[in-house]
């Protein structure tokens, strides 16, 4: 386990959990708000060529911010995992403590701030 107290460990869970509700949300607004867009454009909507390319553009940035939370999404909960098997607050790479004040910031956080800066860095 890692060097963290029973206050730091709880004040972290309920931040990953608030953290996780927040995004299930987001992501079934976006799921809905697609699908409602999806309806419209089969009602008959048309677009000149500018329009057009400026929807497909917006579709592709909605694409990416979804696959984004999902892949927050999937971090937090992989974050609740470890919490519940103890694995919690622990580096991947050197198995020393994360640091509270990290982890507060980025409850998902899987290393300490010096192997996560060379893992960015592709070292």
């Amino acid at each position: 386990m890692s060097d963290l107290n029973e206050t730091q460990l709880a004040a972290l869970k309920l931040l990953l959990q608030e953290h996780r509700q927040q995004l299930r949300a987001d992501i079934r607004d976006e799921l809905l708000r697609k699908d409602s867009e999806q309806y419209g454009e089969l009602a008959g909507q048309v677009h000149d060529a500018g329009e057009e390319s400026v929807a497909d553009m917006l579709v592709e940035l909605n694409a990416a911010v979804l696959g984004q939370s999902i892949r927050t999404l999937r971090e937090v909960e992989a974050a609740q995992q470890r919490l519940a098997e103890g694995h919690y607050g622990r580096c991947v790479d050197c198995d020393e403590p994360i640091p509270f004040e990290r982890l507060r910031v980025y409850p998902s956080a899987t290393r300490c701030l010096v192997h996560q800066e060379a893992f960015e860095q592709g070292a």
